[in-house]
């Protein structure tokens, strides 16, 4: 029995699927690019657009900026609000996972309580003290009047 090895016969696949063959591929030859010049001038272009993009960011911004200004305070104060309450609870907590210091917070809570009510809640002459206290403090922080708001 004779074995033979079948070989595949050559076929051109190049010119099957259509596909254009380098300047000078022919066998034995080594296959040419095209010239460069063609691929830096493209590059050169991506790169003029890429700088004139790059120096009108500052533009950009400032329009967006001047646009969005009241939206960006906003969104940039609650924030800095929402960091600020984190960061006082975390501080909160971790005093109040000291012993002893927590069951004393709440006893010197408890006693300014006992003595605001005595002070300030029992006798009718004292709630009128701190009613105008209340008026005078609130004209201060707001600078208008009670009879101003009531109208």
């Amino acid at each position: 029995m004779d074995t033979k090895l079948h070989q595949d016969q050559y076929v051109d696949t190049a010119s099957a699927n259509q596909i254009e063959a380098l300047k000078g591929s022919e066998p034995g030859n080594l296959a040419m690019l095209p010239p460069a010049s063609e691929n830096e001038e493209q590059w050169q272009k991506i790169g003029s657009q890429i700088s004139i993009f790059l120096a009108k960011i500052p533009e950009y911004i400032a329009r967006f900026y001047q646009e969005y200004k009241l939206l960006i305070i906003s969104f940039a104060l609650l924030v800095i609000t929402v960091t600020a309450l984190r960061i006082f609870l975390a501080v909160l907590n971790a005093i109040n996972d000291i012993p002893l210091v927590s069951p004393f917070l709440q006893l010197i809570g408890l006693g300014y309580t006992i003595w605001f009510t005595f002070r300030y809640l029992l006798k009718d002459s004292t709630r009128q003290e701190l009613a105008v206290d209340i008026r005078l403090l609130k004209k201060q922080i707001l600078g208008i009047e009670e009879s101003e708001t009531l109208s």
